[in-house]
């Protein structure tokens, strides 16, 4: 299902390598943001939110389980992908709305019930995204609005998906928008590569590894 998930856009953040949980001693630059992207704030607040959600979640499905503190454990690096989902989708969303791309709600839902019937049912959809890409339920027409953005932003370019030049054409738009959108992180969560158009984690003599606190 990760396929299907953003097959168009190869998510960099499976690629993120886990890092230690830091906190800044000084945060003046990003009071209560998690990160600004094109001078729009993503709040802490919002950040914590969003990765209650899939906590909340998990919890739900794992109840009968028992197996929530393992779905915890697996997904240690939660808020540092939440946030680099939340910042991604808006770089791609600016690269898909230069080129021109809509996507009608007629079209996510399509794409839902497609993707329903190859997964034997609304419940088990939402039971795989929720496990493989920690999106809970209420957020998937969401991730399939991000989706069908890159499939046609693919289109527009003219750029293959399968073909390494293709992929190198997709992301050089989403390192355009990244520039554009002149990102900028909280230190504490490390630092926005407008080139990759990741997150990557940054060192700074003002800020310490919690871990070792």
């Amino acid at each position: 299902m990760h396929r299907r998930r953003r097959t168009a856009l190869a998510l960099s953040a499976a690629a993120l390598v886990a890092a230690p949980l830091l906190t800044a001693c000084g945060d003046e630059a990003h009071p209560g943001a998690a990160a600004v992207v094109g001078g729009e704030r993503i709040t802490v607040a919002q950040l914590q939110s969003r990765v209650q959600e899939v906590r909340a979640a998990q919890r739900s499905a794992t109840e009968k389980s028992g197996q929530y503190a393992q779905a915890v454990e697996k997904t240690g690096g939660l808020t540092r992908d939440t946030l680099q989902s939340l910042v991604l989708d808006r770089v791609l969303h600016r690269a898909a709305t230069d080129a021109g791309v809509t996507v009608s709600r007629k079209e996510v839902q399509g794409l839902r019930g497609n993707l329903e019937k190859q997964a034997g049912g609304a419940k088990a959809l939402e039971a795989g995204w929720l496990q493989q890409y920690n999106i809970p339920a209420s957020r998937i027409d969401e991730s399939l609005r991000t989706e069908i953005e890159a499939q046609k932003l693919y289109s527009e370019l003219g750029a293959d998906p399968n073909t390494e030049q293709g992929q190198a054409e997709f992301w050089a738009a989403l390192s355009k928008a990244s520039k554009a959108l002149n990102i900028d992180l909280n230190p504490r969560y490390g630092e926005w590569d407008v080139t990759k158009s990741r997150r990557v984690d940054v060192r700074t003599p003002w800020v310490r590894d919690a871990t070792r606190a």
